[in-house]
């Protein structure tokens, strides 16, 4: 590998790239557009079926729309009790949408959907800075077509502003690669720095590979680009730095409770339940321990096949085998080129994005749910744009290198439809069979074009019908997804899989067996999905999403914890009869709980205990003084575990100290009390 380069060879590689750029197609803006607008009408198309969808968020998105202090630090109420378990980033242009147009399904989660078709634009234009307008269109269609891509872009979890974040710092990684230029990693640093106000430390995790795309290929001096990796990490700090000094400078009495820490720190938070507790399995005050040597509690065994098997297989694994193929192949034949070849850079920075995030999600013991996988998608898409494009066009350069290369793009398209047969078979889907076969053909005649004289038209037939099929199995998954409502916590896309593989409860760690939402009851009765219904507790708990994972496990977890409850129109109208006279119009253990009461009522509810019902607010202490100074109205009984995984038991001690000091009420099969009332 060459391993020297002056700024004038930097000068000539962006004249060459500038004029290639001008040489575009007539017919890639209108392809470009084509994407992007049916991008659009697959994410927004049906958006209002979700509902609330994850009501967690939803009500920290209300409360943020209605306070700015819950805007700024991501409360989960407009009475600032506690936040939610992840910094807000990802909660403001929901609020904002929420603030200008009301508060409805739709203008909660079209900002979601807009930012699924802006990465995939910033997905194809990093493509096509290295590369041709078919890999670009390739990249583009890959990513937007992924299941659990199309699920997570029209939902309320933090995951979509994570990857549109991520994919906008490996376009400007791409661009400090080409020309050198500072200001490129700066606003990496930035992006990144957003990043972890989405979703704390898993944003670093495409570090490692971009760092070294950058220091192994820009054109200019290594001082110069140790210089601009340290102004990265400056920008980074900068960008992220101000809200988290704002959390831990700010005296806690001027700000929510830091939801998910059990000292109220954010940094305790980043380090621990939502850090390396991820990776360890010890997370105090989560739902369930996880586990070690190969064990991931409740979350399924971690294993290099985690990813692959079961229900989670069908998220974002389809074109996992032909991005390693194609990895690998791109790095061998641009070993020889000079350090600052930017194709070779953008492989790493795609390929380590992948790579490395496969190897975190497959072997973490703690908390791990399928939907994480849509962080894998812009990377295994960028990848397989690059590679079947590059490929393609290598072909040409000699005789001998093209039989081999078309021989190995044949069998990439072979091993696809193969992992794409046994990924439809766990769903019995009947594309399985049409799938392997025509996808078999294809890959056929386009290792047979290598051996024909004058086959070009058969090689290009052959490529054309091979991207069909081998998108056919994701693009049909995300047809279904986007037909469907989902809700609760933990959700997956796509039809339900027979069981199997590693499952941990509420199908985890492995295969759904219950019909996704919209197919009917799973006892056959043709009840609609999420329809509500009382627990015989009277808690009230709403049933399950048919169509969310998360359902199944909450009949095992206790009502309300993942999926919230079903609130009547009797209880409405008490939270709303004079609400405006208290801070909260009522509290209850557990954020699900609380947020399901919050959005009905539109009234805040201060949850107890957080989201696990586990967090040392409020203390008995406080509470008692809340309801002294008249500042909570109701109490409602019924919520989530409580001392979870070595949490706080304030939440059990609140509940025995109302049930001992106030008269119980039931209204409309739910226990309430109220508080102004010994």
């Amino acid at each position: 590998m060459t391993t020297t380069a002056s700024t004038p060879e930097a000068a000539a590689v962006g004249e060459t790239r500038a004029h290639e750029s001008r040489q575009r197609p007539r017919w890639e803006l209108p392809a470009l557009v084509a994407l992007l607008a049916v991008t659009a009408f697959t994410y927004i198309w049906n958006l209002g079926a979700s509902g609330w969808a994850n009501s967690f968020y939803s009500a920290a998105v209300q409360a943020g729309a209605e306070n700015w202090t819950a805007f700024l630090f991501g409360s989960s109420d407009a009475g600032n009790s506690i936040t939610v378990d992840k910094p807000p980033a990802f909660l403001w242009l929901m609020a904002l949408s929420v603030r200008v147009f009301g508060l409805n399904t739709w203008a909660m989660l079209i900002p979601q959907a807009l930012l699924g078709v802006a990465t995939t634009a910033v997905l194809y234009a990093a493509v096509r800075r290295v590369s041709t307008p078919v890999a670009a269109l390739l990249a583009g269609v890959a990513f937007a077509s992924t299941p659990i891509v199309a699920l997570m872009f029209r939902y309320n979890n933090p995951d979509a502003m994570l990857v549109f974040l991520l994919t906008l710092t490996a376009y400007f990684v791409v661009r400090a690669v080409q020309d050198g230029r500072t200001r490129w990693m700066l606003w990496a640093g930035v992006a990144i720095g957003f990043a972890f106000l989405t979703k704390q430390l898993q944003a670093f995790v495409v570090l490692p590979g971009f760092a070294a795309a950058y220091l192994l290929a820009a054109p200019v001096p290594v001082r110069r680009r140790l210089r601009d990796g340290l102004l990265a990490v400056g920008a980074i700090i900068a960008s992220a730095g101000w809200w988290v000094a704002l959390v831990e400078l700010v005296p806690e009495s001027w700000r929510p409770y830091v939801g998910g820490s059990q000292n109220d720190s954010f940094l305790e938070l980043t380090f621990g339940y939502n850090g390396l507790g991820r990776i360890t399995g010890d997370e105090t005050g989560s739902v369930t321990p996880g586990g070690g040597s190969g064990q991931g509690g409740m979350w399924g065994s971690t294993s290099i096949t985690r990813l692959l098997d079961g229900e989670i297989g069908g998220q974002a694994s389809w074109l996992i085998p032909a991005a390693v193929i194609l990895t690998i192949a791109l790095l061998v034949l641009t070993w020889r080129r000079p350090r600052t070849d930017a194709l070779r850079a953008s492989v790493i920075v795609w390929g380590s994005w992948t790579a490395v995030t496969f190897l975190v999600f497959s072997f973490m013991s703690g908390i791990f749910h399928a939907y994480y996988t849509v962080a894998l998608a812009p990377g295994i898409a960028g990848v397989i744009g690059l590679g079947a494009a590059e490929l393609w066009r290598m072909r040409g350069e000699s005789a001998r290198r093209g039989r081999i290369l078309t021989t190995m793009l044949a069998g990439t398209v072979l091993v696809t439809v193969v992992w794409a047969f046994a990924l439809l078979g766990r769903s019995e889907s009947l594309l399985r069979w049409p799938v392997l076969m025509l996808g078999a053909a294809a890959a056929i005649g386009l290792a047979a074009s290598a051996w024909v004289p004058d086959s070009r038209m058969l090689a290009v037939r052959s490529a054309v019908a091979a991207t069909v099929v081998c998108l056919a199995g994701p693009t049909s998954y995300t047809i279904y997804t986007v037909q469907q409502g989902y809700s609760g916590s933990i959700i997956t896309a796509g039809p339900a899989v027979q069981s199997g593989g590693t499952q941990g409860p509420g199908g985890m760690g492995g295969g759904r067996s219950m019909p996704p939402s919209g197919a009917g009851a799973a006892d056959g009765s043709g009840s609609a999905p999420n329809a509500p219904s009382t627990a015989q507790d009277g808690s009230g708990t709403q049933s399950p999403s048919a169509g969310s994972s998360g359902g199944r496990a909450e009949g095992r977890m206790g009502g309300g914890l993942l999926g919230g409850t079903t609130v009547s129109d009797e209880i409405v109208g008490m939270l709303q009869g004079d609400s405006a006279g208290f801070r909260w119009a009522a509290a209850t253990t557990g954020s699900q709980n609380a947020a399901s009461y919050q959005l009905a009522a539109d009234a805040p509810v201060m949850p107890i205990g957080g989201f696990n019902g586990s967090d040392p607010f409020p203390t008995l202490q406080l509470f008692q003084q809340y309801v002294d100074d008249g500042e909570i109205h109701f109490y409602i009984a019924g919520g989530s575990m409580g001392a979870a995984n070595g949490g706080s038991s304030a939440s059990g001690e609140i509940e025995s100290w109302v049930q001992q000091n106030f008269t119980a009420q039931t209204v409309d099969g739910v226990t309430v009390y109220d508080l102004t009332q010994r």
